[in-house]
């Protein structure tokens, strides 16, 4: 057996776990990466990057990269609904391509003022793309083929056995830190003792139930089917909903439907998975079966705990989505950047071990908030039956398809435009969060309100020379002065130079973000959360705003001498 250490063991090298990887591996970390998979994932899974994911691929330098995979950079990704897909077409939501997307971005504002819009690709790409890159960071490993196979954590770190797939030689690992980033079915939350709560199941007409998924590959379906091309197909009729995404544009697709109750999975061979696939598309057509399986649907599950000790969870480990949305891969990317900067602060002595508590006092509540936005429009659609005179022919039929399209166009609408889920998740009640009087605005998925409120992602805005905000701001902190004042500036820098911390100085004449930021000194953290801004009339002690930040300095240095997590310790003294 051979005996190792590493700084961090993350076991599970799906999204959460790979991005984790790049985190720390930015950061020079050292950090073992182990997944029982030979590689990254065949099988599309998740197929919808929402733009928040995409700013965070864009702050690592690869944003570009995921975008130009999948679909063509010109084909369409609206989302459309039919009886059958080669029969009536009931209601569509058009959607910008890849190419388009890049172009109109720089020209929006409000709620979708960003850097990155949303991309659809398949989580399989987006897998590479971030295996690839966590592969390069030189204090990375990446140990695809192993499973851990015990675990036993003490007061100095965890110690994991990984047995190699193929049986090879068992390594025996000390690691200061592991996360589970393994799935619902996470070994390390099973060896942590820690439940789920929330519904584990809906009665629904669709996604509530036993869903089968094929990944399918058919050289004819764009000649058969009579509407304009989409990213996503929908049927709806009493005999087979389901829906069909377009994987690459060309003839790869993946299929999902659920198992009506006559119908017994474990019957579900070949055969009956195309016979599924024929009544979705209404005739039969060649197709090549690339791989199946099936999932559950219905379910809006959150652990009841995200840390034990020196272990943490990550990802569908701590939060299980029905797919709607496209929230449950998205929240995981979220859960890997909130967790990576603050374990590298800790590890590097930058900050004391608490600011490791504010993971999950930040992360729960919004993996609540966002499973319940998952099963709203889960209810939305699945609940929705289709009229029984839905595929008939004369009036009857009419008046119904007209009824379910404007039905299913609103709920589209609803469920594929979300920037307040995108971007509206909020820590207001984080212990390293600055206290502000101004009220926090409504969370509604369909509507995002920029605010430079702390506690909420930056506020984005194109600046007049044509870069986005966010690519000025530093990899680590960044202080964003909006009055030109240096000396606080000054004050800032030296106390960030005293703590370790790499602090950016950035000063922006620029009247929008004045306008958004309501202040002219904010604190911007490493996941371009908002930590702090200055209330005007206040006198601000830098060390007491930093301290506060990064959850107390090591030793608890703090100039006033005020411990980690004593939130009394006012980042502002009233003038």
């Amino acid at each position: 057996m051979h005996h190792e250490t590493t700084q961090v063991l993350i076991v599970g090298g799906g999204p959460c776990g790979l991005m984790l990887a790049n985190e720390l591996g930015r950061r020079g970390i050292a950090a073992i990466l182990v997944d029982q998979k030979t590689s990254t994932a065949f099988s599309p899974q998740a197929n919808a990057t929402q733009a928040r994911s995409m700013e965070h691929f864009r702050r690592l330098g690869f944003a570009d990269e995921i975008r130009a995979m999948g679909l063509p950079d010109d084909y369409p990704t609206d989302i459309a609904y039919f009886t059958r897909l080669t029969a009536h077409e009931l209601g569509r939501v058009s959607l910008p391509s890849a190419r388009d997307a890049q172009r109109l971005i720089k020209t929006m504002s409000g709620s979708w003022s960003a850097a990155e819009l949303p991309h659809r690709v398949s989580q399989k790409f987006v897998e590479a793309v971030l295996f690839r890159h966590a592969k390069a960071c030189p204090s990375i490993e990446l140990a695809f083929s192993s499973r851990v196979v015990a675990i036993e954590q003490n007061a100095d770190g965890v110690v994991a056995e990984i047995e190699s797939v193929d049986g090879g030689a068992t390594r025996r690992i000390q690691a200061q830190y592991l996360v589970g980033a393994d799935g619902p079915r996470s070994l390390v939350r099973r060896h942590l003792g820690i439940e789920y709560s929330g519904n584990s199941g809906a009665d629904r007409d669709f996604m509530g139930g036993r869903m089968l998924a094929l990944y399918l590959k058919s050289e004819t379906f764009y000649q058969v089917c009579p509407h304009a091309r989409s990213w996503m197909y929908c049927t709806f009729n009493a005999e087979r909903r389901a829906l069909l995404i377009s994987v690459d544009g060309k003839s790869e697709f993946v299929f999902h439907t659920q198992v009506r109750p006559d119908e017994d999975p474990n019957s579900v061979d070949d055969a009956k998975a195309l016979d599924m696939f024929r009544q979705a598309v209404g005739m039969t057509i060649p197709v090549e079966i690339l791989s199946r399986d099936f999932w559950l649907a219905g379910r809006a599950l959150v652990a009841d705990s995200f840390r034990s000790g020196r272990m943490f969870l990550g990802g569908d480990a701590v939060h299980l989505f029905t797919p709607t949305g496209g929230m449950g891969y998205n929240t995981a990317i979220e859960d890997a950047v909130n967790l990576g900067w603050k374990l590298a602060s800790v590890l590097k002595g930058q900050a004391d071990e608490a600011l490791l508590d504010s993971y999950e006092a930040e992360r729960r509540p919004v993996a609540l908030r966002n499973t319940g936005f998952a099963r709203t429009f889960a209810d939305s659609i699945g609940l929705y039956r289709p009229s029984p005179a839905l595929e008939a022919e004369g009036r009857a039929g009419e008046t119904s398809r007209r009824r379910a399209g404007e039905y299913l166009a609103n709920h589209a609408r609803a469920e594929f435009n979300i920037p307040g889920f995108t971007f509206g998740a909020r820590y207001d009640r984080s212990p390293i969060i600055a206290s502000d009087p101004a009220p926090s605005p409504p969370d509604t998925p369909t509507a995002y309100v920029p605010t430079g409120k702390p506690g909420g992602r930056a506020p984005h805005v194109w600046l007049r020379d044509g870069r986005s905000l966010f690519d000025c701001f530093g990899f680590e902190w960044t202080l964003l002065c909006l009055d030109g004042d240096q000396r606080q500036a000054d004050a800032f820098l030296a106390a960030a130079t005293a703590a370790g911390l790499d602090l950016k100085l950035l000063s922006i004449d620029d009247e929008e973000a004045r306008d958004l930021y309501e202040s002219d000194l904010v604190l911007i953290r490493p996941d371009q959360i908002v930590a702090w801004r200055h209330i005007a009339g206040s006198i601000v002690d830098p060390v007491d705003v930093l301290a506060c930040a990064i959850g107390g300095m090591p030793n608890n240095r703090t100039k006033s001498g005020k411990t980690a997590n004593d939130k009394a310790a006012l980042l502002l003294r009233s003038a």
